[in-house]
């Protein structure tokens, strides 16, 4: 796949400039400057300016990189980089909902979906064999099944087929973009855990700002964890996210040397997890984060196994210290998490209510408008209650996967995610690489957490677990030495 730039004047590949650009944009370096554009976006609302930047680094991958490796952080960071004072769910003023803000957004995006759908068709053209990817007959059947999901009720429409498009798409399309766009060959085999990793550091930085927006929890006891929202989602979106980055330093603690700084670093990433007081994120978090404890602990050689374990007794020892000598204050930082209990804030009823819908239309469903809480033809009825949702694109969730999958698109829907999810699980047993374990135990934080929440459904962790999977398909076993970090 040449670049643009070069394919138009040969020269240009033996310049020094050109040839330090591509080895920058395929560098952790570049990941970085990604994420800390993200970060400074979402906290000091620069979007507008990111997103320019954004644009502009994109053309610059178009123009000289030699694949769309480099595009993948943007993937990624992509999606978190809005602010909490720009969100228009709790702001419906905010910069965002102005026109000129959203005609340049909408140009700048346009602007790079063009440039990489050229890439996407330049590589296809190519004679260069490629293969099938190996979870196509999976996202097919979870596409149809999304996509009909409804047919037969009295609720199916276009709109709710609409939603299903978008809902794979979100799911898959940049699975099936980078496996065909990404020359794998010549990619390093630590990537995808070095990508997680610096934007696990962004998002946990996310994290800390969100205590300083108006009416969030402090040391007075008062505010809510309702407040904890940045300006891509809610306390427990943000959760979900966190821990999704959590597993990924671990690949370089059974790998590297001192990989015992990489287990303190997941440690700071499951903090990150606690402060966003989600339940189900800590309550699953916690789950994945003993699993990464004993896949450490188990693959780590040497001494590293022993300060490895050092650092999860020091964690286990500080917690324990910190619980009796700052309890009064810990209770007023999570006091609304600690009020919010066992209550399942509607839950049941949700389940319930997907329950009877499946009873009704055991095949194919309700579809996505007629999920728990929706009324058509009465105006948006959302199941949790949030008024900021109202007239949205996105309908109500059940907020568990499995009830949505059996109210919105019934026995159908349910087979054909069953059917996705053995082949991943397959695809990481088979060949259990380092890689491919991380990017399993990523997936997992949001499986898990989807068992009391819809981020299975929710577009943003779509991206990243399109990402995370064709990573660990392309894993390949053993990695050319020069393919390696120093």
């Amino acid at each position: 796949l040449a670049p643009m730039l070069t394919e138009a004047f040969p020269k240009l590949n033996t310049s020094r400039v050109i040839l330090g650009l591509r080895a920058f944009l395929r560098s952790r370096w570049f990941i970085a400057l990604i994420a800390l554009l993200m970060v400074c976006s979402e906290l000091f609302s620069l979007e507008l300016y990111v997103i320019g930047a954004y644009a502009v680094l994109g053309l610059a991958i178009v123009l000289v990189s030699e694949d769309t490796l480099p595009a993948v952080p943007m993937v990624v960071c992509g999606y978190m980089l809005m602010s909490a004072k720009n969100n228009i769910g709790f702001h419906p003023d905010s910069l965002l909902a102005q026109p000129y803000a959203q005609f340049t957004i909408g140009f700048c995006v346009a602007v790079l979906a063009v440039c990489f759908l050229g890439r996407l068709v330049s590589k296809l053209m190519e004679r260069k064999k490629r293969g099938v990817p190996k979870f196509l007959s999976g996202f097919v059947l979870l596409g149809a099944a999304y996509l009909l999901g409804g047919l037969g009720s009295s609720f199916y429409d276009a709109a709710s087929a609409l939603f299903g498009v978008v809902q794979i798409l979100a799911l898959s399309g940049f699975y099936f973009y980078f496996y065909f766009t990404v020359d794998w060959e010549n990619t390093p085999e630590d990537y995808l855990a070095e990508l997680f990793t610096i934007v696990g550091v962004g998002v946990f930085l996310e994290v800390v700002g969100t205590y300083f927006n108006p009416g969030a929890p402090g040391l007075d006891g008062e505010g809510d964890r309702a407040q904890l929202y940045t300006g891509w989602g809610v306390w427990n979106c943000v959760g979900c996210v966190m821990a999704m980055c959590m597993p990924a330093p671990i690949y370089f603690a059974v790998k590297k040397k001192h990989g015992w700084i990489y287990s303190l670093v997941s440690c700071v990433f499951y903090l990150g997890v606690i402060l966003t007081q989600s339940r189900g994120s800590i309550l699953f978090g916690s789950a994945v984060f003993i699993a990464c404890i004993v896949y450490n602990l188990y693959k780590a050689k040497g001494r590293e196994k022993l300060w490895c374990g050092i650092v999860y007794a020091a964690l286990l020892v500080g917690a324990a210290i910190a619980a009796v000598l700052f309890r009064d204050k810990l209770a007023d930082i999570f006091a609304s998490l600690i009020n919010a209990g066992m209550n399942d804030s509607g839950r049941l009823d949700l389940y319930d209510q997907c329950w009877n819908s499946f009873l009704k239309h055991p095949v194919f469903g309700v579809g996505w408008y007629d999920s728990p809480g929706i009324q058509l033809g009465n105006g948006s009825m959302y199941p949790n209650g949030d008024p900021h949702l109202e007239g949205y694109f996105i309908p109500g969730f059940a907020h568990n996967t499995f009830f949505q999958l059996i109210g919105f698109g019934g026995a159908f829907a349910l087979i054909a995610y069953l059917f996705h999810r053995t082949q991943t699980v397959l695809l990481v047993f088979r060949d259990p690489t380092p890689t491919k374990i991380v990017a399993a135990l990523c997936v997992a934080a949001m499986f898990l957490t989807s068992f009391v929440d819809n981020h299975v459904f929710n577009m943003g962790p779509g991206l990243l677990y399109s990402v995370l999977l064709v990573f660990a398909e392309k894993e390949r076993s053993p990695q050319p030495a020069l393919l390696k970090r120093k």
